[in-house]
């Protein structure tokens, strides 16, 4: 009876503990997850609207959205740099360099978002090379443009939004979030229905929500002149890295959209709707990797390998468990789902024929999105980006091509890559992060 008693309350304790371990994962989880949708959800709004204003201008959004998608991580990347500096300097009482570090960030983010604007200049003058349906292209051409304009506004606003961050208020860009994507909606519905300006009044309610956000956020935080160069290199090199493989993950889905496209506009539409979806998807993983990434900082500092380790299966546990609430929700509503986005029956139906490829691929983005995270926060950047560069370019994409076109298999072999690439992804992920967390 005694043996009996010491076992049952040694698994009380250790369920105990993970229970707690969960519970902190996901408090700190939730408003980063709330945070992460709204960068999202102006692109959700947008697919909708467009997508029951016509199925020509939801396959021109989706061209041109998926190529955006794609400058937004690397934006994205520039400003991840500025949350652990400004931190580390607001904890030491520094505000005045932790301010100058926002300048700083304000700075190497605009650059950054003016070289990727010529570089897309140069993409715009040659469109029509990238073998997309002709019939596109006069809608393709102004939206591209109008989006082009928003991206120097999406930069500020990630850089007063990571310093945000980093000095604990979470929650004015959280509002600011909400509040603009609120109002990207009110605009998308005057211009693209009562204007009848169709997808380019779409792009024009975005460029104003997003231009919303950045002046309101400088308007409540503010910006100096004091800049120093050394502080903006400094930065860059830190930035880099993590903008790289950012956009190696979100490129294989961008050349798998350029595939679709030579399959025709109705595959092209179902890949947006899809890609949307699945982004809902990934932010809410990626909130709680993020938190997991939070936890495994802290207890890296205490060398407390062993609880980084339990930490991580934790959070895997926790995000599947996530994905499968997910996938039940998809499956079980699908079609009012597909519905919401468009009325095409020919795209609902491509739609129908990728889904099980979309569930197949949950498990992989999941284990990805976690052990991202995990190397992030033990800083094994290297790691994490040659792993993404065999996982997404060296196999990914081929496997894409094959099964698309030599294959026969067309959008819906496009969409089976995902699952391989994910999950290899993953796979070197957790294996990377499994031998260097023993350290």
């Amino acid at each position: 009876m005694t043996i009996k008693s010491d076992k049952e309350n040694a698994e009380t304790l250790l369920s105990l503990s993970w229970k707690r371990r969960a519970s902190a994962i996901m408090h700190l989880a939730l408003p980063i997850i709330i945070a992460q949708l709204g960068t999202i959800l102006q692109s959700f709004a947008d697919t909708i609207m467009v997508g029951q204003y016509g199925t020509a201008e939801l396959s021109a959004a989706g061209f041109v959205n998926n190529i955006f998608t794609f400058v937004l991580y690397f934006i994205l990347g520039l400003s991840y740099s500025t949350t652990p500096v400004v931190g580390m300097l607001w904890g030491k009482g520094e505000k005045t360099r932790a301010r100058q570090t926002l300048n700083n960030s304000l700075v190497l983010s605009i650059v950054g978002c003016v070289v990727v604007m010529l570089l897309l200049l140069i993409l715009y003058f040659n469109i029509d090379r990238l073998g997309q349906p002709a019939e596109l292209m006069p809608l393709v051409r102004p939206y591209f443009i109008v989006i082009l304009l928003s991206l120097p506004f999406v930069g500020a606003f990630n850089s007063f939004k990571q310093y945000s961050d980093a000095t604990g208020d979470t929650r004015t860009p959280m509002w600011v979030m909400l509040i603009s994507n609120v109002v990207n909606v009110i605009g998308n519905y005057l211009l693209i229905f009562i204007l009848d300006l169709g997808l380019l009044g779409a792009g024009l309610a975005t460029l104003f929500s997003r231009i919303l956000m950045a002046v309101w956020m400088w308007w409540r935080i503010g910006a100096g002149r004091d800049v120093e160069s050394r502080g903006v290199v400094y930065l860059a090199k830190k930035a880099l890295p993590i903008s790289t493989q950012l956009c190696l993950e979100s490129g294989s889905f961008n050349v798998c959209a350029l595939f679709m496209g030579w399959i025709g506009a109705s595959a092209l539409a179902a890949h947006q709707v899809m890609c949307v979806i699945g982004s809902l998807c990934f932010m809410t993983y990626y909130g709680m990797g993020a938190a997991a990434a939070i936890r495994i900082s802290h207890y890296r500092g205490l060398e407390d390998y062993v609880e980084v380790r339990r930490t991580s299966s934790t959070a895997f546990v926790l995000t599947l468990a996530l994905g499968v609430c997910l996938l039940g929700i998809v499956i079980a509503f699908h079609g009012s789902i597909f519905a919401a986005f468009t009325t095409s029956a020919d795209v609902q139906a491509i739609l129908v024929s990728l889904l099980p490829a979309f569930v197949a691929y949950q498990f992989g983005d999941c284990l990805q999105t976690i052990f991202a995270n995990c190397l992030r926060a033990i800083e094994e950047v290297r790691s994490l980006m040659i792993s993404a560069f065999i996982a997404y370019v060296v196999v990914s994409i081929p496997i894409a091509y094959l099964f698309a076109f030599p294959c026969g298999m067309g959008a819906v072999g496009i969409w089976w890559s995902f699952p391989i690439g994910l999950t290899l992804a993953g796979i070197l992920f957790y294996l990377h992060f499994s031998r260097s967390s023993l350290k």
